[in-house]
């Protein structure tokens, strides 16, 4: 019956090793996870227009024309 009881422990040390790691690991996530970033003002979308067609891109879909 000893050696029962033997394996139950071992068990459940490692049961609490693993969550004592698991806990710590979330712990240091947590304390470097950078803060949020300030909402986009409508000047920066003005920096951003998106898609425009330059010269060399322009040069680019010229000579890919089949």
């Amino acid at each position: 019956m000893s050696q029962g009881k033997t394996k139950l422990s071992r068990r459940n040390f490692l049961l609490a090793l693993g969550a004592g790691g698991a806990a710590s690991a979330a712990a240091i996530v947590a304390n470097t996870v950078p803060q949020a970033q300030p909402a986009a003002t409508p000047d920066d979308k003005k920096k951003t227009r998106g898609y425009q067609a330059s010269a060399h891109i322009r040069n680019y879909y010229r000579t890919t024309k089949v």
